[in-house]
């Protein structure tokens, strides 16, 4: 049982570490379900600049459609959209639906390439279609809610 007790306590001692490590980073780790951070900056910052632009994403996006359409007609199908899925980590759970506007079973470039991009939605907050780090962190920072001191503990004898 003692040996029990000690890994845990090592365990939590080692936890503590990580978070104490974290936090003198001053960064927060991202939540694990965000795809779009945890597997880093997309891959579609043409210029490596760290700037995210709706023409870099429209570009990215025409390179994308052109790869998965394989028969050449301009539309993507359900089997051609896999191949839409694998092209990029963030696209991934992509869904059919979301681009498929008028619900045909078919996605044109248009409706491909004009679809508003998610990582813009969410981080560019003001709505310039330039997401600056500056912005991500921004949004991290609210989305992990206020960061106030340690919730004193209530006096008993009060």
């Amino acid at each position: 049982m003692r040996l029990g007790k000690s890994a845990c306590g090592i365990g939590l001692t080692l936890g503590l570490l990580l978070a104490s490590q974290v936090a003198t980073l001053g960064q927060a780790p991202p939540p694990p379900h965000d795809a779009m951070v945890k597997n880093g900056p997309p891959a579609w910052d043409a210029n490596h600049d760290g700037v995210f632009t709706c023409d870099e994403w429209k570009s990215f996006a025409d390179r994308i459609f052109t790869s998965a359409d394989r028969n050449h007609d301009g539309k993507l199908d359900p089997a051609e959209f896999a191949t839409v899925q694998k092209a990029d980590s963030a696209l991934a759970d992509a869904d059919f639906g979301y681009f498929d506007e008028n619900q045909d079973a078919r996605i044109t470039r248009k409706e491909f390439v004009e679809k508003p991009n998610a990582f813009i939605l969410r981080f560019d907050r003001n709505s310039d279609c330039h997401v600056t780090p500056a912005e991500i962190k921004a949004t991290m920072d609210q989305e992990a809610g206020p960061k106030g001191p340690a919730e004193r503990p209530h006096d008993r004898f009060h």
